[in-house]
């Protein structure tokens, strides 16, 4: 199975926060047809929740996507209700970071909402992106229904091509998602002067959105 040409893109221009990117090449194939008219929402709602790494860098990069109206950073697949941030850091809870990403399927597929996910970072790095190590960094994937498990295990697949390494994402059942505390909300734009927003994300943001003009909010 081919990837999309939307997840060729991304590839090229190596997105991954604190990551090496893909080292392969990677053949072309159709992708969702994006349209004027079908840019157009449909009121349509359904949600992705995905970890990879710290929540601030995957944040920025969904939040300028057509067809995303909403990116909430928290925490998922834990033990313990309403974790803080320094508990989830802490690495004694079981949560991962993860963003819970409201998008209309009308505009941005879920296919591509993960092959945008396998892009942006290094999902064969165990419990670690970058410098940032501990379980809760771990890449994941919580699936919201029995379509979106196949969709996942299907573009897990994809991604093989993509790296050397074996991928270990993991791929498991919604439970419960928290919400983080309202200063992480938002944090890249709100905080764009902040050293590792300024030094590790924007590089990325900048190449994401140059390759993607057709693809971001006006």
């Amino acid at each position: 199975m081919k990837f999309s040409i939307l997840f060729a893109l991304v590839i090229s221009m190596g997105v991954a926060c604190g990551a090496d990117q893909p080292n392969q090449s990677i053949p072309v194939s159709d992708m969702q047809t994006v349209t004027q008219g079908s840019l157009m929402p449909s009121g349509k709602t359904e949600i992705a929740t995905l970890g990879g790494g710290c929540f601030w860098c995957v944040e920025a990069i969904y939040q300028d996507l057509k067809g995303v109206t909403k990116v909430e950073s928290g925490y998922s697949g834990g033990h313990i209700d309403k974790p803080t941030y320094r508990e989830v850091c802490s690495g004694l809870t079981g949560h991962a970071e993860v963003i819970q990403v409201s998008f209309d399927p009308e505009v941005i597929s879920y296919r591509d909402i993960l092959r945008i996910f396998f892009t942006v970072h290094d999902p064969t790095t165990l419990n670690r992106q970058g410098n940032d190590k501990g379980t809760q960094y771990r890449s994941v994937i919580y699936y919201h229904s029995e379509e979106q498990k196949k969709i996942a295990e299907e573009v897990k697949i994809e991604a093989k091509e993509a790296w050397d390494d074996p991928i270990v994402t993991e791929i498991s059942a919604f439970d419960t998602f928290f919400k983080a505390e309202d200063y992480h909300q938002n944090y890249y734009k709100d905080n764009p002067n902040e050293g590792y927003c300024s030094f590790i994300i924007a590089p990325k943001v900048k190449k994401f959105r140059e390759k993607f003009k057709d693809r971001l909010k006006q």
